[in-house]
């Protein structure tokens, strides 16, 4: 089996609102996934963020974010290159700058990763996207389409 030239990693808690993005992305991409890219749901945790993207070529992780002032369902995209973490917030009180400063000092990082911040309008408890979220999604499963067709599969791995 080859390895995997994308990761896609949807961040968040389905139970608090837009939190749920993240998950919902996943489930989105599920039935039309493109060969060679591998899903996953996290919570954000560095390490579980750590083991799904180690070495990936590319790594796009989809994440809800607060801002001021807020624009709930814009969709916001940061690159982060080797040696530079991006500038992404989060609503989890460790987040993907967190987890990238980890993975650059252990080199465990992806060799590409692309950040998906979709503004939240809800975090409260309980399922369900606020409508300005849930009507971001079709651009946020377009977004990662349109990456992870960027890269394709490095014919020397094996």
């Amino acid at each position: 089996m080859s390895a995997p030239r994308a990761v896609v990693i949807g961040i968040g808690n389905p139970y608090r609102r837009d939190d749920g993005i993240g998950p919902a992305l996943i489930a989105a991409l599920r039935p039309s996934c493109p060969a060679g890219v591998t899903l996953a749901v996290s919570d954000g945790e560095p390490s579980h963020l750590l083991e799904l993207w180690d070495q990936a070529p590319l790594a796009v992780v989809a994440d809800a974010v607060l801002c001021e002032p807020p624009a709930p369902g814009r969709l916001h995209r940061s690159s982060a290159l080797p040696g530079r973490p991006a500038a992404a917030g989060s609503t989890h009180g460790l987040g993907v700058p967190d987890a990238i400063r980890l993975a650059q000092a252990l080199d465990r990082g992806p060799r590409q990763l692309v950040v998906l911040a979709v503004e939240a309008a809800d975090l409260g408890t309980g399922p369900g996207l606020s409508p300005a979220v849930a009507a971001s999604l079709p651009r946020l499963v377009r977004a990662v389409l349109d990456e992870v067709q960027r890269v394709r599969p490095d014919p020397r791995r094996r």
